[in-house]
């Protein structure tokens, strides 16, 4: 038993509620693991696709990769706007219809890629996969927010942002055997292959969307959830996240803006969002492609071994952060192995095996993001409007930084080193480390005034009983 409760959390106390998560569990993140499983693999295969010959045909020099990256960040935060309503309207409107459209939009584009002429026509198309692809992270999360309670959902935030890992991962693999099978046929190169292979994996699941995602608790209409499994699915999160939904109002905003939750939350992904660096600029990719010795097929399968660290981090963690409820130590945990990470890179004349044990810990970094928005999910588990408003904030402020910091810090040019990169990585983990301690201090401090406040009308009735009784004698 104790074994279980770790890996998976306290048993449910019914066989109906033991039925239900396994239901949700099924339907959900089937659905939205394949969604994120996709929405990487196509952002992982544009890094593939550079070191596989993408640069050579479409004369790409300079910084045009950074831009492409730029670009789609900027699409991002134009659908982070979009998506700060969206986990509004997902109260109202049903995510079954919207995430599925978002998913057919981004895997339309993916076929286009495969037949660009120029870097100018690849920057266009990314920047609109990245208005669709944005509503995937912010908006599954606020839904497993709405299912899940506390003690339930780190694990399954590990699981969800290890499928998108599992995108990266299976990206490497797949452009190394596209390029050995595929390049030239048709008269088409390997990397525009992998674009139509990603377009062809892509679009079915969104069908599967449509069909069978459940919403959320209050709006859920699928055929699979009883009355009485609808019913014990509000009633279960009772104590822990509210399940009601209020009317839209000024009055939102006001509460939001006047408490800490939303600054904290958002500055804390902002910076820590930043360590993923190492992955989402493929550095270890265009290292090996810049001192040379490395085939085409290595390049792109040695650094699945990032990724393939940053799924086993992220799984470890998740199941730990949920059996503690506590969340703080995994974001400790990811920036130390960062900092130790970027000081093996900066001392250049370190073994070259030293430097793949250091791209490899990177991976760590990873594991920051399922435990980072499962704790403001855990947060602000007593408003539901907050919530969505705060977990939608902390990825469009990551993005609104993403869109300058890869072209500043990591610009193809300073490739094998980056040295300006790995000094900049250091300081976003002390950083890092710092907002977390702040976190961790308002939460504690908010939990003790609330007890204080909890703990007050009782003191207040005790008094007015004796002084009652005292009248009466």
């Amino acid at each position: 038993m104790t074994v279980r409760k770790f890996l998976w959390g306290q048993a449910p106390s019914t066989k109906q509620e033991r039925n239900l998560l396994f239901k949700l569990d099924f339907f959900i993140l089937s659905y939205t693991c394949l969604v994120y499983f996709t929405n990487y693999l196509d952002r992982s295969n544009i890094n593939n696709a550079y070191v596989s010959g993408m640069k050579e045909d479409l004369s790409m020099e300079g910084t045009d990769f950074n831009k492409i990256l730029t670009i789609f960040t900027c699409g991002y935060i134009v659908g982070e706007f979009k998506s700060l309503e969206d986990n509004l309207m997902l109260q109202i409107l049903p995510p079954r219809l919207w995430l599925p459209l978002c998913q057919i939009v981004w895997g339309v584009l993916t076929f286009c890629t495969s037949a660009v002429t120029n870097v100018q026509q690849v920057y266009a198309i990314r920047f609109f996969q990245g208005i669709a692809e944005s509503s995937t992270f912010v908006g599954t999360h606020y839904i497993l927010g709405s299912w899940y309670k506390p003690g339930e959902l780190g694990k399954r935030s590990g699981i969800f942002t290890s499928s998108g890992l599992a995108g990266t991962l299976f990206s490497g693999v797949l452009q190394g055997a596209v390029y050995s099978n595929l390049n030239g046929v048709s008269g088409r190169s390997g990397w525009r292959w992998l674009f139509i292979i990603d377009g062809v994996i892509t679009l079915p699941i969104a069908l599967y969307g449509f069909w069978l995602f459940p919403d959320v608790p209050a709006t859920t209409k699928v055929f699979y959830l009883s009355d009485e499994d609808r019913q014990l699915a509000a009633s279960r999160l009772q104590g822990y996240v509210e399940v009601r939904h209020s009317p839209l109002s000024w009055k939102l905003a006001k509460k939001v803006l006047t408490r800490w939750r939303w600054y904290a939350c958002s500055l804390l992904f902002a910076i820590s969002g930043e360590t993923e660096s190492f992955g989402s600029n493929n550095l270890m990719g265009q290292w090996l492609k810049a001192i040379g010795g490395y085939s085409v097929e290595q390049t792109d399968y040695y650094p699945s071994g990032v990724t393939a660290f940053g799924i086993l981090s992220t799984l470890v963690c998740a199941i730990w952060t949920d059996y503690t409820q506590v969340r703080w130590p995994v974001l400790v945990y990811m920036s130390v192995s960062c900092i130790v990470a970027s000081i093996c890179i900066l001392v250049w004349n370190s073994p070259t095996g030293l430097k793949f044990f250091a791209y490899y810990l990177a991976g760590a970094s990873y594991s920051g993001q399922a435990t980072t928005f499962a704790w403001a999910n855990q947060i602000c588990a007593d408003d539901d409007q907050e919530r969505a408003i705060v977990l939608a904030s902390m990825n469009m402020w990551n993005n609104v930084v993403n869109a300058w910091w890869s072209i500043v810090f990591y610009p193809a040019t300073d490739a094998p080193k980056f040295t300006k990169g790995m000094i900049a990585m250091i300081v976003i983990c002390v950083a890092t480390l710092a907002v977390t301690g702040l976190v961790w201090y308002l939460e504690r401090r908010e939990h003790r005034l609330g007890n204080r406040l909890e703990d007050t009308p009782t003191r207040d009735s005790e008094q007015e009983e004796n002084q009652s009784t005292k009248e009466n004698t």
